[in-house]
């Protein structure tokens, strides 16, 4: 397909400019359009970042060249005008279809975070969804992703729609979609949802309604009692030290522990409140570097037995604990999915118990549930696959930080939560406390019953995505016959569907005592190695994990080459 050329972009960029509803971003692509007018200012002297032209014809390209894509993450972009954006018309033609994909008469839940316009774009969802004849009920404020993942089953809706990027950059902003069932939408439902917004025509002719519901504190206060079920260890004395990270976990939190009886966390002043732009960070995550550093401070200024950070929309946790050398060690998203699997599984009961986790994540937790003779399974990457699996699921998990923790009845929220999860994390440490140990002990503790099972990330970010492409290729062209001394044993190409998983770009190496799966990331432009070592721990634990990271390090350095 020819790209298009600049007239064709204009013509383009024109007739969004004619549909635009905000007054920011129809002044953004006017001038977008101005520039594209005219010509670059070629100067001989090379002029800084501050005095450099804007290229119109390049933006025009960038932003109407193609289209944010819809599927089973919604949407997620930069903000700005264009389809190639997220801004108040991608954000009504995606209510739009997605109303169109949903029976007569039935209703939409929405909930929105702090970032910046995710309130509006959950207003005018809410408009499309009433104009459409459905009914729409609206979030009271900023809250939580999990808070609105509940919401979906708690009100009977037939979907829901969490506005929000997450952990992305502050100019990001996200439009995720859940189902009747309260977990994020699978194929074909996404595809479905796609050709409904493909089919949408013009946002101005759309009807708009104003009679939707804007909830109350009740179904901040539901939701709260849901959690209530959840087993709780006396936690007296527990000092955590928290942080939302600029974003909405902060009061749910608090009012969470309250209700569980856990005292109230010291929680990071310059981190406290939601804060679109993220000031103290640069880049909202808990796994990123330095992302911790005002949190861990905290808890060595206060004796924090215990340390946890929220990602922006508070629906993945972080932790961190005190080492016995006086210092803190933030722990893997693998280490604490094994203890809080234990942790649930040994306060619910029943041979059909059901634990799940992602083919990209540790083996670990296969080995537990075997320990504890329960049912296990495997997945394809992403919380809205585990929601998937069939039978009574406690617990799910998965190595980017997510958790969904459950109790006799199965899991509370059908997708991960931060808030739950912190719940589980501080009465495990509150039990382990109580016996004089910590979570570092327990995790030794699975080490000597399960194998040492450590795992490690290589991530390659690109410019050009045509070089995952390649990469790709070229491993499934000539795989490896040995990697860091380890002879290959077999290679599973998921794109072939494995395990009677449904197919998915990604290899699957399976190495002497290791596991390597390569797969290009479903949100970012990165190409994603997950390592995994696999060995007896023995008498000593720490010499054990020495060797496992000496391991990991080899593997890292070999696959960096092999995807160089």
């Amino acid at each position: 397909m020819t790209a298009p050329d600049l007239t064709e972009l204009r013509a383009r960029a024109e007739l969004w400019l004619a549909q635009d509803p905000d007054p920011e971003t129809r002044a953004e692509l006017s001038a977008l359009l101005d520039a594209a007018a005219e010509p670059l200012n070629n100067t001989a002297e090379p002029l800084s970042n501050e005095a450099k032209p804007l290229d119109g014809g390049a933006e025009l390209r960038d932003r109407f060249g193609t289209r944010l894509a819809f599927g089973t993450a919604g949407l997620r972009g930069e903000l700005g005008a264009g389809p190639n954006r997220m801004n108040r018309v991608t954000v009504m033609r995606a209510a739009a279809g997605l109303a169109a994909r949903l029976p007569a008469g039935s209703g939409v839940v929405i909930g929105f975070d702090a970032r910046h316009n995710s309130r509006r774009f959950a207003e005018d969802t809410a408009a499309v969804v009433t104009g459409a004849g459905l009914r729409a009920w609206l979030m009271p404020e900023p809250l939580p992703t999990p808070v609105l993942a509940f919401a979906v089953r708690h009100l009977g809706a037939a979907a829901g729609v969490m506005v929000t990027a997450s952990h992305n950059p502050p100019r990001d902003n996200g439009y995720k979609v859940y189902w009747s069932d309260g977990a994020q939408i699978v194929p074909p439902v996404d595809r479905e949802i796609s050709e409904a917004i493909d089919a949408v025509g013009r946002v101005d002719g759309l009807p708009l309604g104003e009679g939707w519901t804007v909830l109350g504190d009740e179904i901040v206060e539901a939701y709260l009692d849901a959690l209530g079920v959840l087993p709780v260890a006396d936690a007296d004395g527990l000092k955590v030290a928290y942080t939302p990270m600029h974003g909405v976990g902060r009061d749910v939190l608090l009012r969470t522990f309250e209700r569980a009886g856990i005292p109230a966390p010291a929680v990071v002043a310059e981190q406290a409140e939601p804060d679109p732009d993220f000031p103290t960070v640069a880049f909202p995550n808990p796994e990123e570097p330095g992302a911790m550093d005002l949190v861990l401070a905290l808890a060595a200024r206060t004796g924090a037995d215990l340390v946890i950070a929220n990602d922006p929309d508070a629906d993945r946790l972080a932790l961190a604990v005190p080492t016995r050398d006086g210092g803190w060690r933030a722990l893997t998203g693998d280490e604490v999915g094994g203890l809080l699997a234990e942790h649930v599984l040994r306060h619910t009961s029943g041979d059909d118990r059901l634990v799940v986790t992602t083919i990209v994540s540790s083996s670990l937790l296969g080995a537990i549930a075997r320990g504890h003779g329960v049912r296990f399974a495997e997945t394809l990457t992403g919380f809205k696959w585990i929601m998937k699996a069939e039978g009574r699921l406690v617990f799910g998990y998965e190595e980017a930080l997510g958790y969904s923790v459950g109790a006799e009845g199965g899991v509370i929220v059908h997708d991960k939560d931060g808030v739950s999860a912190a719940v589980a994390a501080a009465s495990l440490t509150s039990e382990a406390r109580a016996q004089g140990r910590s979570l570092l002990d327990l995790l030794d503790d699975q080490a000597r019953r399960y194998g040492l099972h450590a795992t490690a990330q290589l991530s390659i970010r690109v410019d050009d995505l045509s070089l995952i492409t390649d990469a790709m290729a070229r491993l499934r062209a000539e795989p490896p016959k040995e990697v860091a001394g380890r002879p290959v044993d077999a290679v599973d190409d998921l794109a072939q569907g494995v395990d009677g998983l449904p197919p998915t770009d990604g290899l699957r190496f399976r190495l002497d005592g290791a596991r390597v799966v390569v797969r290009p990331s479903g949100t970012e432009p990165k190409l994603k190695c997950y390592l995994e070592v696999v060995a007896p721990a023995g008498d000593d634990v720490d010499a054990a994990r020495a060797r496992a990271a000496a391991d990991l390090a080899a593997l890292r350095e070999a696959f960096a080459g092999l995807l160089a």
